[in-house]
């Protein structure tokens, strides 16, 4: 039976956590809470309301309708929270909001633009001075380290290790796609076995690219043994198109990353085998989740928002 008694904004950001993630531990993790903790909490919020908000599945965790409507309104309350927190920051007196974003190649080149526009959008519509972005661009491993040692307020990484030392969410998910030059003999036989392109040598990036990381796992993963040692190892996304362009071989990218060079013939696609590689967009911060600014917690829901928002047009309208 209900309480009547509101959750506390904690319990709340748990709740549009788990609902976010399609898991407790993820959530957990998120929050900086043990897994037993969180599902402890989520269950004293069911109470508490009256609703059943989950069904708990061993496949994951699925919001209920009335968990997903819950879950809208108690992102409208931590908007509400937010703002009230940089109001009582005006209050007293306190500089403009200033922010330090690490972000690797491929998230600072395609990314972190657009949520900066948006975020600067939503701030002017609402009356409040923008976030001043100061942005440190590198690989993966780079922008881990710049938040660890604090020289960053925030990082987001394209890798598919996520670091446990760190708080952390999944922002979005990248598609990684093999490409070649046009004239490739790959671009004539269909799609590639897996198998043969985790035996090719290619252009890659440096270790610490969070690109050549989620390659070289996926391969450990479903193929049980290492990748083939890179032909030519580059220090940019830009370096690794050009090459390949120019006939130096195949190599594996974000297909965001590639995707002005294939719509313009430079490059060209090539499928491969099995499931799509994919990995997450992370973003990460020192703490928990309660350690985490104001203004990087607006960043963060400005990422989930534009990801929603395009995964939504791409998919296709009911017939």
């Amino acid at each position: 039976m209900a309480d009547g008694s509101m959750p506390d904004i904690g319990s709340l950001e748990l709740l549009v956590a788990v609902v976010r993630t399609g898991s407790i531990s993820a959530a957990a993790r998120e929050i900086g809470v043990t897994q037993q903790s969180a599902s402890t909490r989520l269950r004293a919020i069911e109470r508490q309301l009256g609703l059943a908000l989950f069904h708990r599945t061993p496949s994951g965790t699925r919001p209920t309708l009335e968990g997903e409507v819950v879950a809208s309104w108690a992102d409208d309350v931590l908007a509400a929270a937010a703002r009230f927190r940089a109001a009582t920051r005006t209050l007293r007196g306190e500089s403009t909001a200033r922010l330090t974003v690490a972000a690797s190649q491929t998230v600072s080149a395609r990314l972190l633009p657009l949520w900066l526009v948006e975020l600067r959008r939503q701030q002017l519509a609402e009356g409040r001075t923008p976030t001043a972005v100061q942005l440190l661009s590198g690989n993966s491993t780079d922008a881990e380290g710049l938040v660890r040692e604090g020289r960053a307020d925030l990082a987001f990484i394209e890798s598919s290790e996520i670091p446990s030392d760190l708080g952390s969410t999944t922002v979005d998910r990248d598609e990684l796609t093999l490409v070649v030059a046009p004239g490739h003999p790959w671009t004539a036989i269909g799609p590639v076995a897996f198998e043969t392109a985790a035996a090719e040598p290619l252009v890659a990036r440096e270790d610490g690219s969070g690109t050549r990381r989620a390659w070289e796992d996926e391969v450990r993963r479903r193929l049980g043994h290492d990748a083939a040692e890179p032909a030519v190892v580059l220090p940019t996304s830009a370096a690794v198109r050009s090459a390949v362009a120019n006939g130096l071989g195949a190599a594996v990218m974000s297909r965001r990353e590639a995707a002005d060079d294939i719509r313009l013939g430079r490059l060209r696609a090539v499928r491969t085998t099995g499931d799509p590689v994919v990995r997450p967009i992370t973003a990460l911060w020192r703490g928990g989740a309660r350690d985490l600014s104001a203004s990087g917690r607006e960043l963060i829901d400005v990422a989930v928002q534009t990801a929603r928002a395009q995964a939504e047009r791409r998919t296709p309208a009911p017939q």
